[in-house]
């Protein structure tokens, strides 16, 4: 199959272009940073193709290359702990998912837009929770983040910035976030498929984009050292706000979309 043939014929070889620089950009920052596709990646490629395509190529693309990490947080996370805020994300990940499913393209990327703006605001704040592990709060937690997984597949700021916050050491705070990811991504494939969100055309467009995303994630972490986190860490921060901006379904006849 040529490379023409992995983009499907309501894109346009000028949006996969786009798609195929945005998924670099969020992927240097995720690779640099650990953090921010997502955030970067869903509001800027949301306005130049469908957010329910977009959303399950990334959802495709991370869920490759996120599988290699899982066996060895199993073996680190506190199993006990993390199992509670994953039966948050098995109620949340099928709600945001129907959401994605029945919203016109054109409110989805609003409700995108406001996600990203309040996920920000979150991550800006530089909020833990320092509190007890309350089994509600747990359970509460994981519904959120599987609601904006299985929207947007935005669901990281409000699982990191509680399981970074708690009386844990680092390591097994880190195994727990990736062991939860690990699952909320199973729920969303599941969740996408039965949805009829993955299809044959996401499946083709990952073909394209995974392997550039791939090397946007190692271009990010050969970065690492290199320069000072701070400032990286703001410039992702910029990133993500001018992806807001420019994805705002407001500015598509400025911006010639359409």
């Amino acid at each position: 199959m040529s490379l023409s043939g992995l983009i499907p014929a309501d894109v346009g070889l000028s949006a996969a272009i786009a798609l195929c620089a945005i998924a670099f950009l969020a992927a240097t920052a995720r690779g640099f940073s650990g953090f921010g596709s997502a955030l970067i990646f869903m509001p800027l490629a949301s306005s130049v193709a469908g957010p329910r395509l977009v959303a399950a190529l990334l959802l495709v693309i991370d869920f490759i290359a996120a599988a290699p990490l899982v066996p060895n947080a199993w073996k680190e996370a506190d199993r006990k702990a993390t199992a509670v805020i994953v039966a948050g994300a098995l109620v949340g990940v099928p709600i945001g998912t129907y959401f994605l499913k029945q919203l016109d393209p054109i409110t989805t990327r609003w409700i995108i837009s406001g996600f990203v703006t309040g996920l920000l605001m979150l991550l800006l704040s530089g909020w833990r929770y320092h509190g007890k592990d309350y089994t509600a709060l747990s359970l509460a937690v994981g519904s959120l983040s599987g609601f904006c997984s299985g929207l947007a597949q935005t669901g990281g700021p409000p699982i990191v910035g509680y399981q970074l916050g708690r009386p844990i050491p680092s390591k097994i705070a880190r195994a727990n976030i990736l062991l939860f990811f690990g699952a909320s991504d199973v729920f969303s494939v599941v969740s996408y498929a039965l949805g009829g969100l993955i299809t044959f055309d996401s499946l083709k467009l990952s073909l394209l984009i995974g392997p550039i995303y791939a090397l946007g994630v190692a271009f990010g972490a050969s970065l690492f050292g290199r320069a000072s986190e701070t400032v990286f860490r703001t410039i992702c921060y910029a990133l993500i706000a001018m992806s807001v901006i420019f994805g705002l379904p407001a500015l598509d006849g400025v911006l010639g979309r359409g």
